[in-house]
């Protein structure tokens, strides 16, 4: 090995060092009081198609190297993209200076110690492929000729992802994580054009995608537009399905930083100073949480955190993570906590974890269940285009998309137009009346940052459809 990390290959062309060893290197060139330095390399493998056909297929990979120095109390971050063997030394000097010219972190903390190395810490990083489409890809094309039979188009693409994170600290600790992460997103069309249907899925590798049921699903719901019923802005039961739910929840989820709740900024603080914790928020007993270990949505089971901000804090990288309930049985149980927000609060530090799970009563039924059970109502596809208004009481705003339907004695008779609705998640939850079965599910707005949640569908009975919108 060289000096500067680098191995040689068997011609004696220098070969780039591993991850692993950018993590000891760095921390071995920091001259500061502490170092925290993360490495993540990301692989992706993609399919693209419109009109029946693929388009692309593509493969990526990229890496980024982050350094977090600590001096006293200040810190310095940099953090750099394709980082070269021999521009390492520099990207820990600008980290280094740049802690010694901070002024002191209100965040700061000794860094995490005591946990136990990753039993993968120094296996190779083993990328994502085109290969990961190995069962889906023809399943695809079936779709794609039972589609074009129905005089269906199929648009959209799948997306698969594996980064893998390696967290060393001059504390000890030597963590690794590896996520894969896959969405399908599918939208069918009419032959016209002018009826449009969306779904969507996550995965973590596509083996559990039934590209034959989802492409069925659009279908019925291109039948059911075919009649067409313009209804007036106002208040409508409305079932939302767990996408819905999902783009909704995880709102509610970014916005429950408790020191926005501390500092009277958000819908989560207590008139007259500190936080809403231990007040009931639904009338069902609803549960919002997050679990590392999920099945189906498993993540990081210890903090990562690049830089520090109101919700996180670099000083906390590699603290353990576990099941957390935000909200329980219908009462607000957590808020997101760095160590620093805890003590100010005085609550157990629970930092954010990267899926949202949402379940209620036992024996919720179907989405399908609970159109059987509606006597008149709109069924929603998706939300798209959500945007806060107010977050003193998280009132958002958004436009429904790609199919809202009117379902009368039970059964669907109709497409109506599209909305722009106004409802704010946490209000939202006290006035849910029925809480359908769990499942993994993607959301629509925000699959490019949240894939990893599993929603019920809800029922409400005066969801706010504010105006009529020309969106399709």
């Amino acid at each position: 090995m060289s000096e500067r990390g680098e191995r040689t290959g068997r011609h004696g062309t220098a070969v780039q060092a591993t991850p692993q060893e950018m993590v000891e290197k760095a921390l071995e060139l920091s001259a500061n009081d502490g170092c925290v330095v993360l490495v993540d390399e990301e692989s992706t493998a993609n399919l693209r198609f419109a009109g029946n056909t693929l388009t692309t297929n593509g493969v990526a990979r990229s890496a980024r190297l982050t350094v977090i120095s600590i001096a006293g109390e200040g810190v310095g971050v940099v953090s750099r993209s394709a980082v070269r063997d021999e521009q390492l030394a520099d990207v820990v000097a600008a980290a280094d200076a740049a802690a010694r010219d901070a002024r002191p972190a209100e965040d700061a903390r000794p860094l995490v110690e005591g946990v136990p190395e990753s039993p993968h810490w120094g296996d190779a990083v083993e990328p994502t492929d085109i290969g990961v489409f190995e069962r889906f890809a023809p399943a695809l094309g079936d779709a794609f000729a039972a589609a074009e039979a129905g005089g269906r188009k199929l648009y959209g693409f799948a997306e698969h992802s594996l980064t893998s994170t390696f967290l060393g600290t001059s504390a000890g600790l030597r963590l690794r994580h590896d996520q894969p992460s896959g969405r399908l997103e599918l939208n069918a069309k009419s032959a016209d054009l002018k009826r449009s249907a969306w779904t969507g899925v996550s995965t973590r590798d596509f083996a559990d995608v039934d590209v034959a049921a989802l492409d069925s699903s659009l279908a019925r719901r291109l039948e059911w537009a075919k009649t067409r019923v313009d209804l007036p802005a106002g208040r409508y039961e409305t079932l939302l399905p767990p996408s819905a739910v999902a783009d909704l929840m995880i709102y509610l989820y970014w916005s429950s930083g408790a020191r926005d709740a501390l500092d009277g900024r958000s819908v989560f603080s207590k008139p007259g100073g500190g936080t809403r914790v231990g007040e009931r928020l639904a009338t069902l007993p609803v549960t919002l949480s997050s679990d590392p270990g999920a099945a189906g949505v498993a993540c990081a089971p210890f903090v990562i955190a690049h830089a520090s901000g109101r919700q996180s804090s670099v000083f906390d990288n590699g603290l353990p993570l576990g099941p957390t309930d935000w909200i329980k049985d219908g009462t607000l149980d957590a808020l997101l906590q760095t160590r620093y927000s805890a003590q100010l609060s005085g609550l157990t530090v629970t930092p954010g974890i990267d899926n949202l799970i949402m379940s209620g009563p036992a024996g919720g039924g179907s989405l399908d269940d609970m159109i059987a059970s509606t006597r008149r109502g709109l069924l929603v596809t998706c939300l798209w285009y959500i945007r806060e208004v107010d977050p003193q009481t998280l009132l958002v705003t958004g436009l429904t998309r790609d199919g809202v339907y009117l379902v009368e004695h039970g059964e669907v008779v109709g497409e109506v137009n599209n909305f722009r609705f106004n409802e704010s998640p946490v209000d939202l939850l006290g006035r849910v009346t029925e809480v359908g079965a769990g499942e993994r599910t993607l959301p629509r707005e925000w699959s490019d940052y949240f894939q990893r949640t599993a929603m019920p569908a809800v029922r409400v009975p005066d969801f706010n459809m504010s105006t009529v919108s020309q969106a399709s």
